[in-house]
Formats: structure tokens, C-alpha cells, sequence
């Protein structure tokens, strides 16, 4: 029997799958007490190939595949963790690569009482070519842009509020439950909050690391923290008392520029309050370029912040207030 079960949600993913495999298969932690299971959301690409021909050639590593009819995360978690036969349950993404003593260290913290799921940092590096995608990956892992989300910055382990990823006993599950498949997205933190509610802790440890892949293009970044925002409402609904400053931030700034406008209208001395809100926020955008760009030594990263930060602001912002419009009007979906 293992004692590792990692599980890795997967939807068309032939790009990233052999690197992740990969990955695993070079882990410090003995490879005869792991196995891998992948919950494919019934990919239409290479994504079962990749991972058939990596089975030939690495027989030593138990993999198995799983359908994840549903398609979403949460979904293919749950089936994932449905198969797995370890005492601990791992998870990874498909789209990241963990550090080689990745599953070594999570094990670990979790035999040394840390917390009841582990999880470290993520060391965000460019998913395609290009300044954009150079400037996405930078803007992830600043603090203007993700505020306190530690999991992306953090230089000391420290007992938080989630954790990306996540290692665990599988006993947790029968004690807190499974991943909620009605949110398909914020899932991780959903399920994080149900672990602090119950007594639980999470722990993070910058010395557990991963490389995880930035979206590459300006679009996918807007679609994804427009999901983020959106889902993010869903989840406070049930749980307001999680809400964080770093969160309200992002639709308060959203919803306060088109009030202000129709304010100043009425009352033009508004306009200069107005317009010291706005400059302190281009002040702020261009400091972050230019202080990341002196620290990465690329030059490009001055104008690149500048540009990709309001896009994941005001892209959460928005998913976040579509979520409450929509929400107030009976529909479910967005």
C-alpha cells in the first residue's frame, strides 16, 4: 500500500503533464510508497498519450487515471481522492512542477504536527514567451497585486489562512468532508475554511516549494481572476467572516470609480478627490514596475507591471460585483 497519494486534477493539459510526471518521479521521497493519480477531465488533446507513454518508460512510478466526467476541479479532486489508497492525500495541478524534495517536506511538516494541511510557496516563472507573459508572472507574485496572499510571497513559515495545493491526512476528509463540488472555482479556500472552523490548522512553509505557470496572455489573465472574483463571492456568502482586506479591495476600487464619476457630476469639487484617488493608484502601479524591474534587473518589467496589474484588479473586481448582481437576482451561474 502507499503511503503517498498524489492527486492532480487535469483538463488538457499535453503541454505541462510530462514535466509534472516528471517532477514526481524525481522526488526524494521513496518512490515505492507513492502513487499518482490524474482525474482528466476527459481532455480532447495529447493529454492521456502524454501520460500512457510516460507509464511505458517509468514503470517504477504508480500511475493511474481516473475520469472527472464533471470536468471542473473540485470534481476531479474528489474522485481523485475516491481512488487514492495513501495514508496522506498530496495535491499538485498539472500545470506546476514541485522542487525535488517537494512531498519529502510536506510529509514531514505534517508527521511533525505543523498543521492538518501543508502547503508552501509557489515560485511563478512566465507560461509562454514573450514581455507579456514575462510581466504576468512577475505581477503574481507581488504584494500590490495579490496583497497578503502569502502562498506567493512568503520568506518565513508561518501557521495561515490557506494554503495552495495542500498535504493531508486522509482521515481529514472524513472528519471535514470533501471538496464542494457547487464552487468551481475558490474550492481550495473553501475547504481550507472548513479546516480552521473545525479546530484545524494550516501551515506554510516557504522551504516546501513548487514552480507554477503563469497564464501567458493579458486575455486568459483577465478570464481567470474574472472566475476568481466571481467564485470568490460565492464562497463569502456562506462564509462572510473569511473576507479579507486584500479581497474587498479590488471591487471597492471597481465600484467606487463610475460612483465618483456620477458624484463629481453633481458635485465638482469631487473631481479633485477623484482625481487624487487615481493618481495615487497609477503612483502606486508605477512604482511597483519600477521597483521590480530595478530588482529583476529587466528593464520591460517597468511598463509590464503597470499594465498587467489593473487587468487582474479590475478583473476580480468585476467577477467579484457580476457575482453579487446575479446572485441578488436568483441565477446561479455567470
Amino acid at each position: 500500500m502507499p503511503t503517498v497519494s498524489v492527486i492532480v486534477p487535469c483538463y488538457n493539459e499535453e503541454a505541462t503533464i510530462k514535466a509534472l510526471l516528471e517532477a514526481v518521479h524525481a522526488q526524494t521521497y521513496p518512490r515505492a510508497e507513492m502513487e499518482v493519480i490524474i482525474a482528466d477531465g476527459l481532455s480532447s488533446d495529447n493529454t492521456r498519450a502524454e501520460i500512457a507513454a510516460f507509464q511505458q518508460t517509468h514503470p517504477d512510478l504508480d500511475i493511474r487515471v481516473v475520469d472527472n466526467n464533471t470536468r471542473t476541479i473540485p470534481a476531479g479532486l474528489n474522485r481523485a481522492i475516491e481512488a487514492a489508497q495513501g495514508r496522506y492525500i498530496l495535491r499538485l495541478d498539472a500545470h506546476c512542477v514541485p522542487y525535488p524534495d517537494y512531498v519529502e517536506r510536506s510529509i514531514l511538516a505534517l508527521e511533525q504536527g505543523r498543521g492538518d494541511n501543508v502547503g508552501g510557496v509557489w515560485e511563478i516563472r512566465p507560461g509562454g514567451k514573450g514581455w507579456i507573459a514575462e510581466s504576468i508572472a512577475a505581477a503574481a507574485a507581488h504584494p500590490f497585486a495579490v496583497g497578503d496572499a502569502l502562498y506567493r510571497h512568503a520568506k518565513q513559515a508561518a501557521e495561515v489562512d490557506t494554503v495552495p495545493f495542500g498535504a493531508y491526512r486522509k482521515t481529514l476528509i472524513d472528519k471535514i468532508g470533501n471538496y464542494d463540488e457547487s464552487l468551481l472555482t475558490n474550492e481550495d479556500y473553501e475547504f481550507n475554511t472548513r479546516i480552521r472552523q473545525a479546530g484545524g490548522r494550516l501551515w506554510l512553509d516557504p522551504e516546501i516549494r513548487s514552480v507554477y505557470f503563469a497564464r501567458s496572455t493579458l486575455k486568459a489573465l483577465a478570464q481567470q481572476y474574472w472566475r476568481y472574483g466571481f467564485w470568490k463571492w460565492r464562497m463569502l456568502r456562506r462564509y462572510p467572516k473569511t473576507l479579507r482586506w486584500r479581497q474587498a479591495l479590488p471591487p471597492l476600487f471597481v465600484l467606487g470609480l463610475p460612483v465618483g464619476i456620477l458624484l463629481a457630476l453633481a458635485f465638482p469639487i469631487l473631481w479633485y478627490l477623484l482625481g487624487v484617488v487615481i493618481a495615487l493608484y497609477v503612483f502606486a502601479l508605477l512604482f511597483a514596475g519600477l521597483q521590480t524591474a530595478v530588482r529583476r534587473r529587466r528593464a520591460v518589467l517597468a511598463l509590464g507591471l503597470p499594465l498587467v496589474i489593473p487587468v487582474m484588479h479590475f478583473a476580480w473586481g468585476s467577477g467579484f460585483l457580476w457575482s453579487v448582481f446575479v446572485s441578488l437576482g436568483g441565477r446561479q451561474r455567470g
